[in-house]
């Protein structure tokens, strides 16, 4: 046997010999219990010494021993050392040995002991190395200590090292003691800080705090900078969630009130009568506490579209609108003053210009109130009675609405609305005035000293504050007693004390624990837009196409998201209406006061309830008819293709009735031809063309309409057999499908999952449905030959192939001059299909290295359309991996991958149009940045769905921008989940209900605006953070709307792009020369807005810039600017520069050009410098202290012109944009 030699490993056990195992464990075991008993007598030997050292003191005496003197120190650490342990005993022994025998007495004889010989003889017994010395004295003992001692001062010895380690051992368990000591003590602190944050989180009746905080765990390692950060953070964080229970509650009161005011039942109201009591309540309402609500008339309670463009545009004297948003979101409690007025201020610490201003309670009864200039913030009441001119008009408009068909209220809708006879004799402005008597009863005496013991309470007590989350402060209760002022004693005043021990009853309720309202979309949102699961199981006309239906429904997204609709308003929209006209820092009896008066004045005439059924029940008929002939499509479309032969569904329908509709397929053929041509052109329908066929169809058939549509319905399933297989292989085929759109829903404007699953697809089916083939498939884009012209103007782009094949495929470049049938299937629009490429002669093979013998096998070339059936690349498929006899394409596997074809291009598309949004929007954003310095951050956000109606949809963070115009693009995910993001639970009340959501999260106040589609639904939203700054400036509010009116417009205009219902239209020749102008249309839209002003203005409009003699060098730089646009050789000459000749051309000539002018037309030819050099660098405020309507139009036409100009450069020239293309 040989032995490892040279081997420092242990032995290692082996499985062989069981005999080394139980050697181990034994040997193991005993060296164990021998360390164990020397460490026990090790342990009893030094309590033996403790115990001798507490009965035998050591001497001391030693220590003369020990001295400073280093000459000597390694003498005297020899002695003690070596000599005198062992001498001192002998010189003991000696002197006792004197002392007994008496040797030094005087009067005896001398003896014959010699010391010398004793001396010696003892020492050479208590030899060190030999003898077993007996336990040592006291002063040996204090000798050995001082020896030691001794021996650490001898420098580079081992015990100095050692006594040197000790010392700073020693050291630093003292230093780390004290550091244990501190953390304790900073520990406790931190206990006591988080418990007050305990109490702050604690609302719940229960005592426990919703979320379970771990707050301490993961503080422990904090600076205490750092937990200061947190404590403040958790704070705003408390006082965030007390809010969000507090609005919690009051959804839950507009809930109810928005179920009394549904007669009818439907889960709709009208939004223009809501609108008009909206108005009369805040008209109605005093000043101090108007300025808490949101303005009614104005954006955001208004749509940015329904404000008519002069005063969207052109009102620069009405302030108080640009006040509005922020007045009711950061008016707080300590910024009410007893009554002073002060004028608008900067903040001293603000250098961007925002705006503060306390308020102001006016004396006198409501009816008799008179604002004065100085309330008003400067602006007189002819002036403002002038710019509410507009809002006046509207208010009577809808209040007309409101009202209408009131004299035909029947008796059974009084009964529902609840109203008693005396009631009903009451004005409302009667019951205006009674409602606010209700909360002046808070003047009262006795409620006073309530409400401030109640204040006390707060400012003592922490937990107090923290646990009743309606208290009002000390602030609030003297606005309302100022606010009480203004109104003389109502009807009301009798039950003033009932009223007030009712809303205090109120505030002191405590919360339940759960949030009622946060999963109110999933509860009531799209009314009539379900198709409940009864009518497809009961539904026995159609059996056949019950399990389709079925599995359709499955497919579908939640249905959480609402729909805008300016007439109407769902249970969700109603909600979040209210919550933003009330705003954050009402008190509750006014939110009480404003919920009685909306259920006493809002009436519904029969007709109107009448109508809204008959609404709801068309929109559910329609979805239900949507949902039966998608499911006709897809039974008739067996190999999901995507589409159908219109030939072979006009053959059928042909024998309809034994052909005696012939006329009405004629010209229901003829209808369909003038509004898909293209569909009618290629002869293939989609499954909206289908739908639209056959509807067209039913209208030409005498009778009703429903029943011919079931009737055709039901002869078609009749018309095509399928059997269980096929159905469950087209099952499987639609997931695969699905599961393409999905990946483009999902991928954040990205491509390549769109790829992935792509080829996924194919795969799975050539290995499930084609005999397990072996397929290579890649994906070509047509694209402009700029680099060969010579070649062909077009070309094919490799962009995508399976994995096998990168080396060879992936960015190839297909020319018209090469072999292949890629160009073949693009020109005729039909898959080319190549069973024996090895036959053809006219493959072009991008893999060299394969031999020539192993070049067999079968191709598919498909052409890849959009939504008009125009080719826009290829879809290549081959079996040359396969080297199998079965290689040949079945017809049902060409159908399939036609139907992978159009979900491709849908998918495609989808992605293309995210690209747009989000390009334009880094245009929208660089226009703001520019003229909106005061926002903090503005984060884009997009609607990613659910993969089923179960699941609900996330939000993907997209671009984030900052105050100094610096953008990230997130590349990676970022997903924002419902039930993860409590406190950000105002971006998911955004896209739920598609409305504008102001509110305030940690102290920051931030407004959502949604991003809409072409059903009106959000699939996006801005988050606008103005951070601290309490309100934007007026001009900066203004330029804010319009560029979010701006982009909405841009939006609707991309998404028509895929579509194959509606067309984008093209204003600009940019747009008719360049596909990619998604950024131009931000611009367009802002240009023609500004057209329309600048053609209502008129030559009589200039009059005031006229008549300056000496003008403002602002205004006559942006009239140079104009006429430099139109007249560039002008520049230096006296008909700019002198101003009697520059207003000559202020006429109606001018106001003509600008309509029609195009800065994009290859004809203009002015230099960007020029005009930078007239309005370049001009503070927007300044313009807006001029206050001229016709010089705001002119100068933000110019700089339209001037970033459309720039950007079609930028086009011409092929420059990068700023979102650079995924696909």
């Amino acid at each position: 046997m040989k032995r490892n030699q040279g081997s420092d490993e242990l032995p290692c056990h082996s499985n062989c010999a069981p005999w080394k195992e139980c050697f181990y464990e034994k040997v193991q075991q005993r060296s164990l219990n021998l360390q164990e008993k020397k460490v026990k007598m090790i342990q009893a030997q030094k309590a033996e010494e403790e115990k001798v050292k507490k009965r035998e003191p050591c001497d001391w005496l030693c220590k003369e021993w020990f001295s400073d003197e280093k000459e000597s120190l390694d003498t005297r650490t020899y002695l003690l050392d070596k000599l005198l342990p062992t001498l001192i005993p002998g010189v003991e022994k000696l002197l006792m040995q004197v002392e007994r025998k008496n040797v030094l007495v005087p009067e005896k004889e001398p003896t014959k002991f010699d010391p010398i010989t004793f001396l010696g003889e003892y020492l050479m017994r208590h030899n060190p190395q030999h003898d077993i010395s007996t336990k040592p004295g006291p002063y040996l003992r204090g000798m050995k200590m001082v020896t030691e001692e001794l021996k650490t001062e001898m420098a580079d010895t081992a015990p100095e090292r050692l006594a040197r380690m000790k010392a700073e051992a020693k050291t630093k368990r003292k230093e780390r003691e004290q550091v244990e000591n501190l953390k304790s003590e900073q520990k406790e602190m931190r206990k006591e800080a988080l418990a007050i944050q305990f109490k702050e989180w604690t609302v719940d009746i229960s005592g426990r705090i919703p979320v379970a905080l771990y707050v301490h765990s993961y503080t422990e390692n904090f600076s205490n900078d750092m937990f200061q950060e947190i404590l403040k953070h958790l704070r705003q964080c408390a006082l965030d969630f007390q809010k969000a229970i507090r609005c919690d509650m009051w959804r839950q009161m507009f809930t109810d009130l928005f179920l009394d005011c549904d007669y009818g039942k439907v889960g709709l109201l009208d939004r223009q009568k809501i609108l008009a009591l909206l108005e009369e309540f805040y008209d109605r309402s005093p000043m101090s506490v108007k300025r808490r609500f949101c303005n009614p008339r104005q954006w955001p309670i208004i749509e940015l579209q329904e404000i008519e463009l002069a005063d969207f545009w052109g009102d620069l004297h009405d302030q108080e609108v640009c006040e509005e948003l922020s007045e009711n979101l950061v008016l707080s409690q300590a910024e009410i003053s007893k009554g002073e007025v002060l004028p608008c201020e900067p903040v001293g610490d603000n250098s961007q210009g925002s705006y503060e201003m306390s308020t102001s309670v006016s004396e006198g009864p409501l009816d008799q109130m008179d604002i004065s200039e100085a309330e008003t913030g400067g602006i007189s009441k002819e002036e403002k009675q002038a710019a509410e001119s507009s809002d006046a008009e509207r208010t009577c408009l809808r209040r007309e609405v409101s009202r209408e068909g009131d004299k035909r209220i029947a008796e059974a809708t009084n009964t529902l609305s609840g109203p008693t006879p005396e009631a009903m004799n009451v004005t409302s402005e009667d019951r205006v005035v009674a409602d606010m008597d209700v909360i002046a009863s808070k003047q009262d005496a006795p409620v006073a000293e309530d409400m401030k013991e109640t204040a006390a309470r707060k400012e003592s007590s922490l937990s107090e504050h923290s646990g009743q989350f309606g208290q009002q402060t000390s602030s609030e209760t003297r606005l309302q007693d100022e606010d009480l002022q203004d109104q003389g004693k109502g009807p009301a005043y009798s039950d003033r004390q009932d009223s007030q021990a009712e809303a205090d009853q109120e505030f002191e309720l405590p919360w339940s624990g759960d949030l009622l309202t946060f999963d109110l979309s999933f509860k009531y949102s799209s009314y009539g837009e379900r198709i409940p699961e009864e009518w497809i199981c009961k539904n026995t006309s159609f059996a056949d196409l019950r399990p389709i239906m079925a599995d359709i429904q499955n497919r579908c997204t939640s249905c959480v998201r609402s729909a805008f609709d300016e007439h109407c308003l769902n249970l969700p929209q109603f909600v979040q209406l209210l919550e933003t006209f009330v705003g954050q820092d009402i008190p509750l009896p006014t939110v009480k006061s404003l919920i009685e008066f909306i259920k006493e004045e809002y009436k519904q005439t029969e007709e109107s309830k009448t109508e809204q059924l008959e609404k709801v029940r068309r929109t559910s008929h329609l979805a239900q008819r949507k949902l039966l002939l998608e499911a006709l499509f897809e039974k008739w479309d067996k190999n999901a293709s995507g589409f159908l032969d219109l030939k072979e569904v006009d053959a059928v329908l042909s024998t309809f009735k034994e052909g005696m509709e012939k006329e009405a397929l004629r010209k229901a053929k003829s209808h369909f031809s003038s509004r898909y041509p293209q569909s009618s052109r290629v002869e293939k329908l989609s499954p909206k063309a289908f739908q639209t066929f056959l509807e067209l169809v039913a209208s030409e058939f005498t009778g009703d309409e429903d029943e011919a549509i079931d009737n055709i319905v039901e002869f078609l399933t009749m018309s095509v057999e399928r059997s269980w297989m096929e159905c469950l292989q087209s099952l499987t085929r639609r997931k695969w499908l699905h599961n393409i759109q999905q990946a483009a829903e999902t991928s954040g404007a990205s491509m390549e999952p769109v790829y992935k699953a792509v080829f996924k697809a194919l795969s799975q089916d050539a290995e499930a449905h084609g005999d397990n083939k072996k397929i290579s498939a890649y994906i070509a884009l047509l694209d402009e030959n700029q680099l060969s012209p010579e070649r062909g103007q077009i070309l094919l782009h490799y962009v995508a192939c399976t994995t096998d094949d990168v080396p060879y495929v992936l960015n190839q470049i297909l020319y018209k001059d090469m072999k292949g049938v890629s160009f073949a299937a693009v020109e005729e629009g039909k898959p080319i299909h190549v069973p024996r490429v090895q036959l053809h002669g006219n493959i072009h093979f991008w893999n060299y290295d394969r031999p020539v013998e192993e070049r067999r096998g079968s191709l598919l070339v498909l052409p890849l359309q959009d939504a008009h059936w125009n080719v826009f690349g290829i879809l290549g498929i081959d079996t040359l991996r396969d080297q199998s006899e079965k290689t040949i394409f079945l017809p049902n596997e060409i159908s399939f991958c036609q139907g992978v074809s159009l979900a491709f291009s849908k998918a495609y598309h989808h992605v293309c149009t995210l690209e747009n949004v989000l390009q334009m929007t880094l245009t929208a954003l660089n226009w703001l940045y520019l003229r909106v310095p005061s926002i903090h951050t503005v984060t884009t956000y997009l609607v990613e769905p659910g993969k089923d109606q179960t699941c609900d949809y996330a939000l993907r963070k997209m671009i984030t921008t900052d105050n100094t115009g610096q953008k990230e693009i997130h590349t990676s995910a970022v997903l924002f989940l419902r039930k993860e993001n409590l406190l950000r639970d105002y971006l998911f009340k955004c896209i739920d209900t598609s409305e504008v959501v102001c509110t305030s999260v940690c102290g920051e106040y931030h407004i959502a605006v949604p991003l809409r589609d072409l059903s009106r639904q959000a699939f996006g939203l801005f988050d606008i953070s103005i951070g601290q700054h309490q309100k934007l400036p007026p001009h900066e509010y203004k330029d804010l709307q319009k560029m979010l009116k701006m982009a909405q417009a841009a939006c609707c205009e991309i998404l028509k792009i895929p579509s194959e219902e509606t067309k984008p239209t093209c204003v600009l020749e940019a747009e008719h020369m360049n596909s990619r102008h998604a950024g131009i249309l931000f611009h367009r839209f802002m240009l023609q807005d500004l057209r329309e002003c600048v053609q209502k203005l008129g030559a009589e409009s200039f009059a005031e810039i006229k008549g300056y003699e000496e003008p403002p060098a602002l205004i006559h730089n942006i009239v140079k600017a104009v006429l430099l646009l139109f007249n560039p050789n002008w520049k230096g000459s006296e008909k700019i520069e002198s101003w009697s000749q520059c207003i000559q051309n202020l006429d109606d000539n001018l106001i003509q050009q600008i309509y029609c002018f195009d800065p994009t037309a290859p004809s203009v030819q002015v230099q960007g410098e020029l005009l930078l050099d007239c309005i370049g660098g001009v503070p927007r405020a300044e313009l807006w202290k001029q206050g001229s309507v016709p010089a705001e139009y002119l100068y933000n036409w110019v700089h339209t012109c001037l970033s459309l100009m720039e950007m079609t450069k930028s086009l011409q020239n092929k420059e990068v944009p700023d979102f650079t293309s995924k696909v």
